[in-house]
Parts: C-alpha cells; sequence; structure tokens
C-alpha cells in the first residue's frame, strides 16, 4: 500500500527541487527548505536533523536535564516554604503536571503564571479551574510594558541576515518565552527556591536552554545590554555573577515521558478530571498569527514547520509510527507543503489588508482542520487570524 504521506513529500521534493520549474530544494525525508534557517543538505538530499547532525549536543542536553530531574526527585523537602517554582501557563502540559507534583508526588508548589498580555482566553479559563481543583499557592507575575517593548524589537527588526541559526524562525515566541522565564527565574532566586519547573514537552526539551546561567546570557546576546537592562531593571547581572549553589535549577519534568508522551491521552485524563476545557490550538497566545506572519515573512515557512516536518520524519521513517512528542499532533496524511504555501498566502494577504474575510476563513478552518483540530478548535484559530492586523497596531508592530 502507498504510503500517502511518503507520497506528498515526494510530490513536494520534485516541485521544489526544479523537476517542475521551482528553484529551491527540499529534503527528501522531512521536506524542510534547503534555505530553512539551520538546515542543510547532504549530495543525497537529506538534511543535517533527519541526519542527526545535533545528536551529540542534543544528547549533551538530554543528559544534563535528566540529572537534574533524578536530583529533583530525590531532593529532601526545601528549608523554605516552596519545594519548586513551578511554571504554569494553562496549557495541557503545565496542567498535567501542576496536578501531578501536587496530588500525586507531594510537592510544595508555587505556581507561578506570568500574565501575558495577549494570552488565550481559553488558557486563563484552564488556570480558573486549577486554582479550584488544584492545592497550589498561586502567584500572577505580570509586566505588560517591558513584554509589549521587546516583542515591538523583535518584530520591527530589518530583516535578518541569511542563512540563519536553527530556531531564528520562531525568534519571537522564543524570546516571549525567555521573557517570563527570567522573571520566573528572578522571583526563585529572591525567595530562595531551589527548582523550576518547565514543562517543556520532550522535543521542546532538546532545544532549550537547561542551564539558568546561560539563559541570561543568551538574552544579553540577542537584546544586547542597554535593551535587557531596561527589560529587566539591572536585575539579571546579579544572576551571572553569583555563585552557582545561590541559583536556582530548571527542571523539565517531561523529561521522564520522553518515551511514552501522548498530548492525546494528556488531554483525555485532564478532561476527565474537569481540569482542561480547549483544544491544544485553542490555548495559543494571540500571538500565533503573527508568530506565522514573522516566519512566512523572514523565513518564507510557517512557524510550525520543524514539528510538522518532524512528525512527517517519525512516519517516514516507521510505518507503524502512532504517537506525537510534540504539544501539537499532526495526521500521518498531511501534505506538508500544500498546507505550508496556502497558508502562507492567507496570512500574506491578511497581512497586507487585502481579499476577502470570509473567503480567508473558510480557508484557514480548512486548513487547521486538515492539521487534526475540530471544526470550533479550526474557527477559533482561524478568526484570531482574521484580527492579526488589529492586534498588530495594538502592540505597534509594523505590518509590510
Amino acid at each position: 500500500m502507498t504510503d500517502p504521506t511518503a507520497t506528498a513529500i515526494t510530490t513536494a521534493h520534485r516541485s521544489q527541487t526544479g523537476t517542475t520549474g521551482g528553484s529551491v530544494s527540499s529534503c527528501q525525508v522531512c521536506s524542510l527548505k534547503a534555505d530553512h534557517p539551520g538546515v542543510v543538505l547532504d549530495d543525497q538530499g537529506v538534511c543535517n536533523l533527519c541526519n542527526l547532525d545535533f545528536a551529540e549536543d542534543l544528547l549533551v542536553n538530554y543528559r544534563y536535564t535528566s540529572e537534574v530531574f533524578t536530583e529533583f526527585q530525590q531532593a529532601p523537602r526545601s528549608a523554605g516554604a516552596y519545594d519548586c517554582l513551578f511554571m504554569y501557563s494553562g496549557g495541557k502540559d503545565s496542567t498535567y503536571m501542576l496536578d501531578k507534583f501536587v496530588n500525586d508526588y507531594g510537592k510544595r508548589v508555587l505556581a507561578f503564571t506570568f500574565d501575558v498580555p495577549f494570552e488565550s482566553v481559553h488558557a486563563a479559563q484552564n488556570i480558573a479551574l486549577a486554582r479550584e481543583k488544584i492545592p497550589a499557592t498561586f502567584v500572577l507575575d505580570a509586566d505588560d510594558d517591558n513584554i509589549k517593548l521587546m516583542m515591538r524589537e523583535v518584530f520591527n527588526r530589518p530583516a535578518p541576515k541569511k542563512p540563519g541559526k536553527y530556531l531564528d524562525e520562531k525568534l519571537p515566541c522564543v524570546s516571549c518565552r525567555t521573557f517570563f522565564v527570567l522573571r520566573a527565574i528572578l522571583m526563585a532566586y529572591r525567595q530562595k527556591i531551589p527548582y523550576i519547573a518547565l514543562c517543556a514537552d520532550p522535543q521542546q526539551i532538546l532545544t532549550m536552554q537547561s542551564n539558568v546561567r546561560e539563559i541570561v546570557r543568551d538574552f544579553y546576546k540577542t537584546f544586547g545590554e542597554r535593551l535587557t537592562d531596561t527589560l529587566f531593571g539591572g536585575q539579571l547581572e546579579e544572576l551571572l555573577f553569583d555563585e552557582d549553589e545561590n541559583l536556582p535549577k530548571i527542571v523539565f519534568p517531561f523529561i521522564a515521558m520522553r518515551h511514552d508522551y501522548d498530548p492525546d491521552r494528556i488531554v483525555e485524563e485532564l478532561r476527565a478530571k474537569g481540569l482542561y476545557q480547549s483544544s491544544p490550538l485553542e490555548t495559543h497566545c494571540t500571538l500565533f498569527p503573527l508568530l506565522n506572519y514573522y516566519s512566512f515573512t523572514n523565513w518564507d515557512c510557517m512557524f510550525y514547520k520543524l514539528n510538522a516536518a518532524s512528525h512527517v520524519r517519525s512516519v517516514k521513517r516507521n510505518a507503524d509510527y502512532d504517537r506525537n512528542t510534540f504539544s501539537i499532533k499532526f495526521p500521518r496524511s498531511l501534505d506538508l507543503a500544500d498546507v505550508e504555501e496556502r497558508l502562507g498566502q492567507v496570512v500574506r494577504a491578511i497581512a497586507a489588508g487585502e481579499g476577502d474575510r470570509d473567503e480567508h476563513e473558510r480557508t484557514l478552518v480548512d486548513l487547521f482542520q486538515r492539521m487534526d483540530a475540530s471544526e470550533d478548535a479550526a474557527r477559533f484559530v482561524a478568526r484570531s487570524f482574521l484580527d492579526m492586523r488589529s492586534v498588530a497596531a495594538d502592540l505597534g508592530i509594523r505590518l509590510s
């Protein structure tokens, strides 16, 4: 029987390598384009991600992350009020693990939520459910002015230099996440909380920095000393020069589930407990459309391209593959090249204020349903795309 995913990949590859007049080649395994940041094709047309060229660096990070999680599990009760600061977003992963930490592991948890000014209403609803049902201490942090200042800087920068580095197409999302991770680090540091739990899924763990000092250094490199000190009031410098034993350690709880992570099962368990009333797509922030705009404008790819390509890669290598290690699950038969092309056309048209709104909505609903969203979830996300220009105007982001 012909594998529909393999057929789609082959078709996409032929159309992009020049067989049908195109000019950009793409990986024969996962369909990542040769000009995707951080991607290099070998003589056989296979990219460095599929060839596991990053394997050594990733394994080093996995080993360190596993060691810290084991240390956390075996650590005696903290002398302070809390065993860990738990970064709680209202998404399925953090809700699932917060329930585990408090009710199964018996940890004394300070559940830290950064009130992102562009948070999804569904995430806020899930947080309200958790506060009712999980006996943790909840704290809400906010800094609207500075996070908006940082996001304006990211989006309004001149076009980045090519070919770029791995994850450059996700710079706005990575920057936003790092901003509130640093806020959490500072809170844990001030309150002498020894561990910070960050519920990245198994694939996200591979690419996330797990050392507090390195997170601070990377932020300085990205935004420079002047803006970084403005955003954090000069407090981050103290983290660079204090002793290691005084700095909190970051724990990635899902490292222990890297072989059996199942987003569908997690959602099912949470719904059975009354802790989750949405879908993973619906708990994305309202900047999700602008994240796609950034990726398409600067790198000619959709925001989830790396994640979808990873899923395609796994299916290609294992015909019996039936699980996903990333938060968003993609169908086996996804025609990634077609979805990406059509999504890019709609995103660019909306950004330019062109086209018919109803037609855009129909196209977006169809595309998100093809990416395994329910009709209600697909319509919810589609309408957030239609509001992209007003969100950009509110943040002071220029759309070209």
